[in-house]
């Protein structure tokens, strides 16, 4: 059997091996900060939600007493209603007016300037965000009152009232992060061939048609992508809720991030929060894989 090409076979596997320190050294620091701040955190979290922890003892083991204790908590069951009244919100009106605003650029315009115009509310700061809306908002001093005030209409509590809050609190937040949704799905329109398009204009398509039936299937894995990370996103909100409302009105606005930051450093019950925490995990991991699995995320339909 003849052995010629085991000398340079020898050379490559040498030449890879010779690779692997220095790219590992790359690694090592992200490495290192996910085992720190992402790894054993939530190892840590997932040992105190099987126990008794309030910081000014060592964790006593009650095994799996908070997760009993959940299952019959009203405020519990209450901020996962709250917490879905919020993600269906976001969810819906960002990913509608994101996908117009992305089609429109993609259409209409190439400028750099409008996309950092569009991008411009992703890159202030969520607490900053909040309080200038919350101001805007404000029942007696806010402008948005002020005028509705002008023209003959009532005065609106938009963060005090039980049937406004979760709403404002979403629409603010769909504000904020619509620039970078549009910008992903943007991205995801540029990558249609436009010989797509110009074999549905011969065929005598219309804008509808061609949306419906080419852009929507085409964008499909890019919208899957947007879909996951925007209801995983939502259902972490909390600091908008922390600088506004406080989980307020009568838990109008108690989502499941902000009670758990309640039982953890209000009341100091880190066994609790750890708990909830962990079923907070477990429902995010579940959500994420039925998505991607019923939206096909990992196939394109440019494939067939």
């Amino acid at each position: 059997m003849p052995l010629t090409g085991t000398p340079r076979r020898k050379a490559k596997v040498s030449r890879k091996r010779g690779q692997l320190v220095p790219a590992l050294l790359f690694l090592l620091p992200a490495l290192l900060g996910f085992i720190a701040f992402f790894a054993w955190p939530a190892v840590r979290g997932i040992y105190l939600s099987f126990t008794d922890y309030n910081l000014l003892s060592d964790p006593e083991w009650v095994g799996l007493e908070n997760y009993q204790s959940i299952g019959s908590d009203p405020v519990f069951w209450r901020s996962m209603v709250v917490t879905l009244q919020y993600v269906l919100i976001n969810i819906v009106v960002q990913t509608i007016a994101a996908l117009g605003l992305a089609v429109l650029l993609h259409r209409f315009t190439k400028s750099m300037v409008i996309r950092g115009v569009v991008m411009l509310p992703y890159l202030i700061a969520n607490v900053i965000v909040a309080l200038v809306w919350y101001w805007l908002a404000d029942y007696n001093l806010g402008l948005i009152n002020s005028a509705l005030d002008a023209i003959g209409l009532d005065r609106i509590g938009f963060f005090g009232d039980q049937q406004y809050a979760m709403t404002t609190i979403a629409l603010v937040n769909v504000w904020r992060h619509l620039g970078y949704t549009t910008l992903l799905i943007f991205a995801g329109l540029q990558a249609i061939p436009g010989d797509v398009y110009e074999a549905a204009a011969v065929d005598g398509a219309g804008e509808w048609r061609v949306f419906r039936s080419i852009t929507m299937p085409l964008l499909r894995p890019v919208l899957a992508f947007v879909l996951v990370v925007t209801v995983v996103g939502s259902f972490q909100i909390f600091d908008t809720i922390a600088v506004t409302t406080q989980g307020g009105p009568v838990d109008a606005t108690n989502a499941i991030t902000y009670y758990i930051y309640d039982r953890a450093f209000t009341r100091f019950d880190f066994g609790y929060a750890s708990a909830l925490s962990v079923i907070l995990m477990i429902i995010l991991a579940v959500i994420a894989l039925v998505q991607m699995r019923v939206l096909r995320a990992n196939q394109s339909d440019l494939e067939r």
